[in-house]
């Protein structure tokens, strides 16, 4: 009974033992299965958070750029409208007038006026066509311009499409110029320029003018500089001296002159008559072309004599300015 017992107790540690290792063999597969599962689920999870984090970096990244293109870009508007307000400041506007009541008011009253620049609209309205053809008659520049082109004058100015620029002195017609000439003085003198366009030289040549005791000073309202602050700048003074007239039309200008009385010379390098040689003694209108074209044909056949100035250095020509002071220093000593 004993044996039976023991082989029966054997029989049953040894299923037990192999029941225990069953069972724990079978408890650590499920737990590897669900250990796998944990950690697809946690690899998975990590996967999530990666891309997550990648998007986020990516997005934060490509904000990044944004924001330094958006940088850039308003650094450079900031760099353009510097540059924009650095050349509004240089430019000196302060014989500039725009606005419509503005520029009415001034042309309504006994201002100087230099230049004029409207609209069609404006200048074929009823409040302005009959100022602004006055003003034309009397020598006064007025061009009809875009919107766009006023803006671009006015540096983007609410102009209401009409500007002005005033002139630093006085313009007096051509045949008032003529009479306080020839009261004055027996063989007076008038300067008239011809295509100068830059103000330095009229300003010297004004300069010279009235140095050398001349009566008047002739400007045709096209191709010439007008009575701007430059001019009046290198005058240094010359403008208040001065009688100045604004003609339309240069050529029926010296017919009017000669028609009084007066000799119309021209200065040119190829004249065939040496100034020095000159000898009339009558009232002279004197005419200074530009540097680089000299006097127009049209307005050399208008002249009575060719003067030119003998030059003995290898230099083939004289600045404008310096050739009417010599010019007048020679014609005023006679």
């Amino acid at each position: 009974m004993k044996n039976s017992s023991n082989k029966f107790r054997g029989r049953n540690i040894k299923e037990y033992k192999k029941n225990s290792d069953f069972s724990y063999y079978s408890k650590n597969t499920n737990r590897s299965e669900k250990n796998d599962k944990f950690l697809n689920k946690y690899a998975n999870n990590k996967k999530v958070e990666n891309l997550s984090k990648n998007k986020e970096s990516n997005t934060f990244s490509s904000f990044k750029r944004r924001n330094t293109k958006f940088k850039s870009n308003t650094e450079f508007s900031n760099k353009n409208s510097d540059i924009h307000q650095e050349f509004t400041n240089k430019r000196n506007f302060d014989d500039w007038i725009w606005g419509k009541h503005s520029v009415y008011e001034t042309l309504s009253s006994d201002r100087a006026i230099n230049r004029i620049w409207c609209t069609s609209e404006i200048f074929s309205s009823d409040k302005f066509y009959i100022l602004l053809k006055d003003l034309k008659s009397k020598g006064v520049l007025i061009e009809e311009v875009s919107w766009n082109r006023l803006s671009q004058l006015t540096c983007g100015a609410s102009h209401q499409g009409v500007a002005l620029q005033l002139a630093c002195s006085k313009t007096i017609p051509l045949e008032q110029l003529i009479y306080f000439s020839k009261h004055n003085c027996p063989n007076p003198i008038i300067v008239a320029f011809d295509g100068i366009t830059d103000p330095h030289n009229v300003g010297a040549i004004i300069r010279s003018a009235e140095a050398f005791d001349c009566k008047g000073v002739i400007i045709p309202q096209r191709r010439s500089a007008g009575l701007t602050g430059t001019v009046a700048k290198v005058a240094a003074g010359a403008l208040e001296h001065l009688h100045v007239s604004r003609v339309v039309n240069l050529n029926r200008a010296l017919e009017e002159l000669k028609k009084n009385g007066f000799l119309v010379v021209g200065l040119s390098g190829d004249g065939q008559i040496s100034i020095s040689n000159f000898q009339e003694k009558a009232p002279l209108v004197v005419v200074v072309g530009s540097e680089d074209k000299g006097i127009s044909l049209l307005t050399q056949k208008k002249c009575d004599y060719i003067l030119s100035i003998p030059l003995k250095g290898k230099t083939s020509s004289l600045n404008a300015s310096v050739a009417a002071a010599i010019s007048l220093y020679h014609l005023t000593g006679k």
